[in-house]
């Protein structure tokens, strides 16, 4: 039986809108900004930029981070739930989300593109 963990999504209005991306995983939530909204339906693909671990208590963070700070500006929740970690390689996380809107299988992917390789996934619904 694959155990299931939380997630959330933050909306984030921060220097430029974005999206971050929250799976607990080893104690940790493994983050990623998502530059634009998370795609509800399979096709269509988004940059994910892995950023630093965040404690597990962020994930019913909800206000405003004061100017000054880093990520200063607005923090929503855009949606949270369980998923299922299916896979977990270096390259590849596959997961299966039960959320409000996020539902079904989804991976990220890494890629070696951009200024930053290191750090860039794509983000897309598998089903």
């Amino acid at each position: 039986m694959i155990k299931e963990s939380r997630f959330v999504v933050h909306e984030h209005h921060a220097s430029h809108l974005h999206w971050d991306l929250r799976l607990e995983i080893n104690g940790v939530l493994k983050s990623w900004a998502i530059p634009k909204e998370l795609p509800k339906e399979s096709g269509i693909k988004r940059l994910a930029i892995q950023v630093e671990d965040h404690k597990l208590s962020y994930i019913n963070f909800e206000g405003e981070i004061p100017e000054g700070h880093y990520g200063a500006g607005l923090v929503k929740i855009w949606d949270k739930g369980t998923f299922k970690l299916i896979e977990k390689t270096p390259k590849k996380i596959e997961i299966e989300f039960k959320g409000k809107k996020l539902l079904g299988k989804h991976v990220l992917i890494k890629t070696d593109y951009g200024i930053n390789p290191e750090k860039n996934w794509l983000f897309f619904k598998l089903d």
